[in-house]
Parts: structure tokens; sequence; C-alpha cells
């Protein structure tokens, strides 16, 4: 793509410099891990149409949070443990997953799973230039243990919040 010129009239193409904004919340003392959020393979997005394939909801059935094996280590979690993730907005627990693509100091939650939902934990401000939320990135803490949601799977909830909506 554009291996010989850009669709300008000069075929040139325009750059313009930007200068990194650190994220609104960094970790400290109170909150180490940076929170990466995301898609995964399985379920694209929410997950409203993936997580009703029953192929793919078979292949990831339930949410997990990927950290460094180093760090699980640390944690005194083995891979399949639970831990629960907190930041200063909301809490989640769910299964470890040991992936050594995820940096040290990193936990990955894919946004898909409603029941370990991790915009729960994400912040909400917004870049002061492209007004977007930073839903992709803040402080966390890791502790081992917890409790998950339930899970019932995608149609059984999405049945629930329709019995409970509707009034014959």
């Amino acid at each position: 793509m554009f291996t010989e010129q850009f669709p300008t009239a000069s075929g040139k193409g325009r750059f313009v410099p930007a200068t990194v904004i650190p994220a609104a919340e960094r970790p400290d003392d109170a909150y180490p891990f940076v929170l990466i959020t995301g898609r995964q393979l399985e379920h694209w997005h929410t997950g409203s149409m993936t997580r009703r394939t029953a192929v793919l909801d078979a292949i990831e059935a339930n949410p997990v949070a990927s950290l460094h094996s180093a760090e699980l280590a640390r944690l005194g979690v083995a891979a399949g443990g639970m831990i629960t993730v907190a930041s200063r907005r909301g809490t989640v627990s769910l299964h470890a997953r040991a992936d050594d693509g995820t940096p040290r100091g990193a936990v990955f939650i894919p946004f898909c799973y409603y029941e370990a939902a991790a915009n729960l934990l994400t912040n909400p401000v917004l870049d002061p230039f492209g007004k977007i939320p930073e839903f992709k990135y803040c402080a966390v803490k890791v502790t081992a243990g917890g409790i998950p949601n339930e899970s019932p799977g995608y149609d059984t909830a999405a049945k629930q919040v329709a019995d409970a909506s509707f009034s014959p």
C-alpha cells in the first residue's frame, strides 16, 4: 500500500508530528500493574454474536486474565487459578492464564465477557485531543483468589434480561 505515492494531488504523504501524552492513570505502589484490554480471536468485540456460537464459546467459554508466568509465580497462583483484578473503579475475579507474551507488570483481559466486564475497571477520562476514553489502559492491582461471577452463558443471561424486562 502506498509503495509509490499517496492519494494526494502531489503524491506525497502529509505527516503531522505528535507528542506522546502519558496515560492519565499510571501504575503506583497501590496499583502496580497495567491493565490492557482488547479483543480475543474467538469472541469479537462484545461477544454478542460469537458467544452464541457453540463452537467458539466451547473454545473460550470463560473469562481469563493473561499474565506473564513470572508474575503468576510471584503472586503464588498456578495457571488456571483464580485472581482478582481491582482498579480505583471496580473489581473482577477470573481465572489466570500464563502467557509469556504478556509483558511483566501487565495483565490482559478481553472485553467480551459480561461476567468479568473489563470496562468496569478502566478509566473513562478522555484524551484531550481525540476525546476518546482510556478504555485500553489503567492501573490495577492483582491478588490471588476470588469468586467469579456466575457464568450462565450468553444465551441464558440474554434470556434472563429479556424475561425481566417483559411485562404482559
